[in-house]
């Protein structure tokens, strides 16, 4: 991937974006990636954290990684004794 120089999420638009070095402008709805990828509130909740805490973290995972693995392995429930 190339470098990027800077990423943040516009709350007018509902999207992160990212600005590569070469000027490249990304934007990734962040509303369609949740329809498409989260089944709970929990996996919904997951997700706006990464959005509003770290949106470098959060473009790395849907550009690189598989959310649909990240989000079961961070929502998954463990029953208490």
């Amino acid at each position: 991937m190339r470098k990027i120089v800077s990423c943040e999420f516009n709350l007018d638009t509902a999207c992160v974006e990212l600005r590569l070095a070469d000027g490249t402008l990304l934007s990734i709805d962040c509303t369609a990636v949740e329809n498409e990828v989260a089944n709970s509130m929990y996996q919904r909740s997951e997700l706006d954290w990464l959005i509003y805490n770290d949106p470098l973290a959060y473009a790395e995972l849907i550009l690189k990684g598989d959310p649909e693995l990240y989000l079961k392995a961070v929502t998954e429930k463990i029953p208490q004794d």
